[in-house]
């Protein structure tokens, strides 16, 4: 059933492209694209937090909100939620992980 959005999100088990998920669009699936990561079970195998960190690595400008995207993508979450409710817990992987933002 058409919800009337323009472009419903799904969650990821159900997704056939990174644009089709919660939070990401074109532009991030384009970025994605460049670390080898063209759908959303890919991108699932490799996690948000390595994913983010290969981000960061490929273009230094990449702001945590695209940390907060993936995880919410990853849990059908609004990034928002994530950077209120996980934002330490991510923080502190990675730190952990030797990345320093």
């Amino acid at each position: 059933m058409h919800d009337g959005h323009s472009h419903a999100r799904m969650p990821i088990m159900s997704a056939h492209r990174i644009s089709d998920l919660r939070n990401l669009g074109p532009k991030s699936e384009e970025m994605l694209a460049r670390i080898q990561i063209r759908t959303p079970a890919e991108l699932s195998r490799r996690g948000a937090l390595a994913t983010f960190i290969a981000l960061k690595q490929s273009d230094a400008s990449i702001s945590l909100n695209m940390l907060w995207a993936l995880e919410g993508a990853l849990s059908d979450r609004d990034w928002r939620e994530v950077a209120r409710d996980d934002k330490l817990r991510l923080l502190t992987e990675l730190e952990a992980q030797g990345v320093h933002i």
